[in-house]
Order: structure tokens, then sequence, then C-alpha cells
């Protein structure tokens, strides 16, 4: 196939067959509508595109061709510049496209924008984008003793039959012992 060519989809090989059909008066301009699920103008329309074009008639005039509503790649590149500064590492698409149209008038939609952002390298597509490491590890005492947490529990455990009791856990860093004493007031 050479880069010039077309390709034709099933369900536009469909609609051609059926409007044939129609041409040679095998069925009706409203047996094809019904069969191709548009109305019986647009088979008028789709006939008279089939004798002035031939089989390209059932394509999109479009196909092929970028799009009306794209932006200018010099817009691509500007949004990009500006998300790179330091002033909006780690906005989030949405907010990115809040603000590009507050602060730079520069108005694009969320998703056309993530996807820019993607391709630059600033966010990346999927959940893992916004998974941040919260607790960093740190090596563990090599001494018993050397370094333990605690915890107090203040709860009424005895439901006000008797004194307040609380409940303290302490662990050990370095051998990970847990001691729970309980301590009357």
């Amino acid at each position: 196939m050479d880069k010039g060519q077309l390709v034709i989809t099933q369900v536009e090989r469909d609609r051609l067959t059926a409007l044939k059909k129609a041409q040679k008066k095998l069925i009706t301009q409203k047996q094809v509508a019904d069969e191709i699920g548009v109305t019986e103008r647009q088979v008028r329309r789709l006939l008279v595109k089939l004798r002035s074009m031939g089989d390209k008639a059932v394509i999109h005039a479009l196909r092929g061709r970028p799009s009306n509503q794209r932006f200018s790649p010099v817009t691509e590149e500007e949004a990009v510049a500006i998300l790179s500064g330091p002033l909006y590492q780690g906005f989030g698409p949405t907010l990115a496209a809040e603000y590009l149209r507050k602060q730079h008038n520069l108005t694009v939609s969320k998703e056309t924008l993530r996807q820019w952002m993607v391709r630059a390298g600033l966010w990346k597509a999927g959940r893992q984008s916004r998974r941040v490491e919260v607790h960093q590890w740190r090596q563990r005492r090599s001494w018993r003793g050397e370094l333990v947490q605690w915890d107090t529990s203040e709860h009424d455990w005895l439901e006000g039959r008797g004194e307040k009791i609380y409940l303290i856990s302490m662990i050990d860093d370095a051998a990970s012992w847990l001691f729970c004493p309980l301590r009357l007031s």
C-alpha cells in the first residue's frame, strides 16, 4: 500500500454496497437509510457524491488530514516551556490548564495539556504519576535499648466500673521487642 492510498473500513464497505444497490434500484433509499443508519436525505446526498466521486464517496473527506481544531506547534512549545519552569513543578494537567488560562492567557483543555505534558516528560500517564514516597526508611539502631518508641492509649478500658487504666505500648528499634505494661492511675 502506498502512502497516498486510503484504507477503507468494513463499515464503509457495507455503506458502499448498500448505496450501489440503491443506485441500481435493487432497494429503496428508505431501506438503505435504515441499513446504514442515516436519514433518507443523507442517502440522496451520498448517491450524488457516489456518482461524482466514485467509491471514495463513503470515505470521510477529512480522513488523513490534520484537524482544523489542532493547536499550532508554537502554542504547544510555549505551554511546555512555561510548565517546565520551577513555579509549575508538580502541577497536574487540570491545575496547569487553569494557571495557563489565568496567568498566561493561554486556553487549552486539560486533556490536550495532559498529552503535551506526557510528551514533554512533565507528567507520567496513569496512576503511578501521583505516587509519592511519603516515608523514608532509616537504618535500625544497632544496640538494644538505644531507641525505644512508645505510645500511650487513654481509654476507659473498664467502662466506668473501675479506675482509669493507661495502656502503654513500647517497641525496641534494634530487636523489635514489644512491651505492653498496663499502668493504673
